[in-house]
């Protein structure tokens, strides 16, 4: 099967794929290209890796080709050629190995930014068919191959093989929403049916209340103002029982209406309310996978204000669109039962209105939608900026931020504006249309008093009646608007309900009792999205022991530790605890056994006891005091104002890096884990306060299966044994000393650290010297540019 060459499409401009036409050879096809972006240094630069039916064919930076014979022109292997992936720290790496009978031999490796990670899988997938396939004829399926690797973080479905995004996902994201989304809320309503029950019936009562003064004007216009008009004297008893029934009419239907806009507005609070408990409810129910692919402004603005707005449609304007509904035909009842020929002539406008609400109704509904997401933007920037005040001020960036706010308000003007054009011509034309059908019924209505088929006071009762039909028409295709929006929201709501968390909860879970904190690990994987973090990593750890996990970044130690928590969940393999597999442990149960230590603490808004007792809430004031005193926080507390009853600013910026971290050091140790992990604990922190941390530490780990991860490997030395890691991986395992003596991957850490440490000194002036080069050079260029753009 001919393949198409990619330099065969005339949209391709890269040099690269032009120069490849000359180093192919008669009936050579490309099987799959993949663009290298980084050289040996990791510095950008543009190459290309090409997969032929014969060759793997390699450009580096500088133009130059190489080749290796993958299949030869019998259908039989060339070299025994093997091609290695690995990832580490952002960066991708291809290796073809040389696999003979003795070491392999690399020939060649090339590195690539994680962008074309999808493809350099793709390609790896082809060179291993090609490898394994029969004749040099036999063609390689071009569709229908899946790789483990393509997964979308959020359905966990194959990804495209070129592409990285999920028709999946992206189908639901640009999918308009429709109307009847919003019959999902009978989900949250359903508690209050008998209150939602009433309130139809007092709105069905107050509707037919408001019918009967035209109905009255009827005698009043044909027994007594027309006749007295004539000469004839007024009945003062009939007039009186007239007026009479008007006025009790008029606040009979004030009574209904105030009790049915009371009832229903209590109701439709409460199923606002419940909408977005449920919807946080849920939220906290999710994985970091989620959050992860999430702005926190735009989860605010779909708790916040989506729900207050579905909280409005359900109060005010389904309500209004009920009564407009039950106004409409009891009024074309009634005035069929007066006249069929002027009811008739009554509706001519409505089918002209139905097919006008019919064609904006959907550009409204994708207008909404476009409207809400350009809002969550105005909403992202006010999450980053103001938590990021101190930043942007330091860097005296408050007139880019400034742009930015205007850039996207902007932007959200301009959709309200589009949408806006639209809604101001429909409205309009709905009142022209009405105003129109009004007196297309004067002129009918005159000619039939004319020819004495009715009587005026038929005709003004008709006008009466026409007057709250037309009115009530037009409030409908009004309610179109509101409808719309509740909509767009509702959509946006339920995108968040129907998604289910990749750390689902188990069918029957094991209780948990006292936990003796053994850990053991069995052929762990983790990928997230289409990269591998953790590999077939077995490790074992034995109640109360002390591990530390070191390696260079990126080797999978916060992976791992996260893996542990059930942040997320493994995708091979198991992690066991006390020998029982953590997926079949209840989430929060598991995790009130976990005491977690972070790099940078997170306090909230509150006092410094609400913030130790956050884990456990009932812990008294007593427990609070030793849970301090343990962290060697109890001193700089009682030097607060007010002690522990001290309120500390959001995430607590009242406080020092150090004294949050105590906190939280004591936040871990009121709640009494079996297991203990420490993510950086200490690395944030000056040498005085880093000693104040480690005392507490000790006071923490005593009798804990404690796991710490560090990158200053002297803060590890009481650990029972040191794991070392490396591109997800145990390289090594034991104790400082055992590891030192190996002179491996971890004596090559130390040495590392090191010689960095003792060459400080000697590098800063260097290092000044460097800073100072790259200053001028940045000042030239500057002036350079200024001077491109005609500023003196």
């Amino acid at each position: 099967m001919q393949h198409k060459h990619p330099l065969d499409d005339s949209r391709h401009s890269d040099p690269a794929l032009a120069g490849l036409r000359s180093q192919l050879s008669a009936h050579e096809n490309v099987l799959c290209t993949l663009a290298v972006d980084l050289d040996a240094q990791l510095r950008f630069a543009q190459g290309l890796l090409v997969l032929t039916d014969r060759r793997l064919l390699a450009r580096d930076p500088d133009g130059r080709w190489s080749s290796w014979v993958t299949r030869d022109d019998a259908g039989a292997s060339g070299q025994d050629l093997e091609l290695r992936h690995f990832d580490h720290a952002g960066v991708g790496t291809l290796e073809l190995v040389a696999a003979p009978t003795g070491a392999p031999q690399r020939l060649a490796s090339w590195r690539f930014t994680l962008k074309g990670n999808v493809q350099a899988l793709r390609l790896i997938r082809l060179f291993v068919q090609q490898q394994a396939r029969g004749p040099a004829g036999a063609a390689i399926p071009a569709s229908g191959l899946t790789d483990e690797a393509a997964l979308c973080p959020e359905c966990d479905l194959p990804l495209p093989p070129d592409s990285e995004e999920c028709p999946a996902c992206a189908r639901a994201l640009h999918t308009p929403p429709s109307t009847w989304v919003l019959l999902r809320l009978w989900r949250f309503a359903h508690p209050y049916r008998y209150q939602l029950l009433a309130g139809f019936l007092l709105t069905l009562a107050s509707t037919a209340a408001t019918l009967v003064p035209p109905y009255l004007t009827i005698p009043l216009m044909d027994d007594i103002l027309i006749p007295f008009q004539n000469g004839q004297q007024i009945e003062s008893g009939k007039v009186g029982l007239i007026l009479g029934s008007l006025l009790g009419a008029a606040v009979l239907g004030w009574g209904l209406n105030w009790a049915r806009t009371y009832v229903l507005a209590l109701v439709s609070e409460r199923i606002g309310a419940d909408l977005r408990t449920a919807t946080f409810d849920h939220l906290l129910e999710l994985s970091l996978d989620y959050f992860g692919g999430k702005r926190t402004g735009d989860l605010m603005s779909r708790i916040g204000s989506e729900t207050d707005r579905i909280c409005v449609f359900l109060s005010l304007h389904a309500l209004d669109f009920a009564t407009d509904v039950l106004m409409i035909v009891m009024t074309a009842v009634i005035l069929f039962s007066v006249n069929p020929w002027l009811a008739l002539v009554t509706f001519l406008p409505l089918p002209f209105i139905g097919w006008m609400i019919h064609v904006v109704r959907d550009r409204l509904r994708t207008g909404f939608e476009k409207i809400d997401r350009v809002w969550s933007d105005v909403t992202n920037v006010l999450a980053d900026t103001i938590p990021g005040i101190r930043v942007v001020k330091a860097f005296a960036q408050e007139k880019r931020e400034a742009q930015r706010f205007r850039e996207v308000n902007q932007h959200n003007l301009a959709a309200n504006d589009k949408l806006n054009k639209t809604w101001s011509l429909f409205t309009p034309t709905v009142s022209l249309l009405t105003e129109v059908g009004l007196l297309v019924v004067w002129a009918f209505g005159i000619w039939l008093v004319s020819r004495q088929e009715i009587t005026v006071g038929v005709l003004t009762a008709f006008i009466a009646y026409i007057g709250r039909f037309y009115g009530r028409l037009d409030s409908m295709s009004r309610i179109v608007s509101v409808t719309q929006k509740a909509a767009a929201g509702a959509k946006r709501i339920f995108d968040i309900l129907d998604h289910v968390s990749n750390v689902p909860e188990p069918a029957h879970p094991v209780k948990i009792g006292a936990l003796a904190g053994r850990i053991e690990m069995k052929g762990l994987g983790f990928r997230y999205g289409n990269r591998s973090v953790i590999r077939g990593l077995d490790l074992q750890i034995q109640p109360g022991e002390m591990i530390g996990l070191v390696g260079h970044s990126g080797s999978g130690k916060s992976t791992l530790v996260n893996l542990l928590c059930r942040f997320y969940d493994v995708s091979d393999g198991a992690i066991h605890v006390d020998g029982t597999d953590i997926r079949r442990f209840a989430v929060a149960d598991y995790r009130r056994n976990i005491g977690l230590v972070l790099q940078e603490p997170f306090l909230f808004f509150g006092t410094i006891a609400e913030n130790i007792a956050y884990g456990k809430s009932g812990a008294t004031r007593a427990e609070i005091v030793a849970a301090a005193r343990a962290a060697h926080a109890h001193e700089f507390i009682l030097r607060l104002p007010q002690g522990y009853d001290s309120l500390v600013g959001e995430r607590g910026q009242g406080l020092s890096g150090g004294e949050r971290q105590r906190i939280s050091i004591a936040r871990a140790l009121l709640i009494d884990p079996r297991i203990l992990i420490l993510d950086e604990a200490t690395s944030s922190v000056d040498t005085e306060t880093e000693k104040e941390i480690q005392h507490a530490l000790d006071n923490l780990v005593q009798g804990r299966t404690t796991i710490a991860i560090a990158h200053r490997l002297s803060t590890l030395r009481k650990a029972d044994r040191l794991v070392v890691m490396d591109r997800g991986q145990v390289v090594e395992v034991g104790p400082h000393d055992e590891l030192m003596a190996k002179q491996g991957a971890y004596w090559r850490l130390y040495q590392a650290q090191a010689r960095q440490v003792d060459s400080d000194g000697a590098d800063n002036d260097i290092e000044a010297g460097h800073i100072a080069v790259a200053t001028a050079q940045l000042a030239h260029v500057a002036q350079h540019a200024a001077q491109q753009a005609g500023t003196p």
